[in-house]
């Protein structure tokens, strides 16, 4: 077990060595997270679409 004023010590000297991204980092970073998503929405989309419209024209084939 260490000595928690020499763990806390330790603890201050690592969060010394973190790069914290910049404000224009984390705002850029989202923005693209936002584009990504709506992206990959609009994909998923127009996958589901065609897949339903696939299926109904066999559906409808089938039951003809």
């Amino acid at each position: 077990m260490a000595n928690p004023v020499q763990f806390i010590s330790q603890v201050r000297a690592e969060l010394g060595k973190i790069t914290w991204p910049t404000r224009r980092e984390v705002v850029t970073t989202t923005i693209m997270v936002f584009i990504m998503a709506t992206l990959a929405s609009i994909f998923f989309f127009l996958v589901d679409l065609l897949i339903k419209t696939g299926l109904s024209v066999v559906i409808n084939l089938v039951g003809s």
